[in-house]
């Protein structure tokens, strides 16, 4: 059976890029804007609040793990914020290496490793679009062992410090895609996997991709009314079934095309009866020719 979130996974190609440790003590806050960048932080000790986007502030505690595949406006601050107008000053560093953030004496409330992620999939746009908004976890025991591990190992100085540290990001980054899959998630893929009806009709979408499949024909598989499943994988995944299927198959198709596959190969193995068919979608879609998307890849220029 195949795996809709491993495939998606393995196209992301997910790497930690970089972390670092910082501390808060009293009253602090931290706002950075990162023009769609990937952004995680695990709680080491103590608890401080997140704000997204202009969401309302998210609660954090120790061992709890956020993930933003795609962030432009956050904030970090402590349990109790500064007054909105007040100046945020910069973290420091402190000679351990570690940054400290409001009270430079005191004993710190709040204990974090963040940082930035990278997909390093040419079209991580593409599959960033089938992710949640915010992936937050907290109580999961698999992702707390590595968040243990990536704790004690982003503290010692021991040899080989940055590459240990990497690996076990790449693989908290991973567990925390999979463990997400919940109803509490923003609208995406992990949640639309978490609900039994619309997990069957996704996995046949990835399992037959060439499949010409209707909106009837997948609540069939879901076992719903046409009208109940419509509604509700879109309140679910985000996008309405039909445009799902087609992110996924231009996904996939600029995956094949980077393996030097012809066009009406490619066609043929993303569901469309011709290559002109299929050349008008991807060119609608992605905003370049098949053809011209295929050779960019290969002479590394700009499409």
């Amino acid at each position: 059976m195949i795996d809709p979130l491993a495939e998606v996974v393995t196209l992301l190609q997910p790497r930690a890029r970089f972390s670092k440790v910082v501390a808060g003590a009293g009253v602090w806050r931290v706002r950075r804007s990162h023009a769609g960048q990937p952004f995680y932080c695990v709680v080491l000790e103590g608890e401080c609040c997140l704000t997204v986007n202009g969401q309302p502030p998210l609660p954090l505690q120790q061992g709890d793990f956020v993930l933003i595949p795609e962030s432009h406006d956050f904030a970090m601050t402590s349990v109790q914020p500064p007054p909105p107008r007040a100046i945020d000053a910069a973290p420091v560093q402190q000679p351990n290496g570690e940054f400290r953030l409001g009270d430079m004496e005191g004993p710190a409330q709040a204990m974090l490793l963040v940082g930035h992620c990278a997909f390093d999939a040419p079209d991580a746009a593409l599959l960033v679009s089938l992710l949640p908004e915010c992936i937050h976890i907290r109580g999961e025991q698999r992702l707390s062992t590595i968040v243990q591990l990536v704790s004690g190992e982003s503290r010692a100085q021991r040899p080989g410090r940055e590459v240990v540290l990497a690996h076990l990001l790449e693989v908290l980054l991973i567990e925390a895609l999979r463990s997400s899959a919940g109803t509490a998630a923003s609208p995406g893929l992990l949640r639309g996997l978490a609900d039994e009806r619309l997990a069957q009709a996704l996995r046949r979408m990835h399992e037959e991709i060439t499949a010409p499949w209707t909106v009837a024909q997948l609540a069939k598989q879901a076992a719903l009314s046409r009208s109940a499943f419509f509604e509700r994988f879109q309140r679910a995944v985000g996008v309405a079934p039909m445009e799902y299927l087609l992110r996924w198959r231009m996904a996939q198709a600029k995956h094949l095309l980077r393996q030097q596959s012809g066009v009406a190969a490619v066609a043929e193995q993303v569901g469309y009866g011709s290559a002109s068919a299929f050349s008008v979608a991807f060119t609608r879609h992605v905003g370049v020719p098949p053809a011209r998307y295929a050779a960019t890849q290969l002479s590394g220029l700009p499409a």
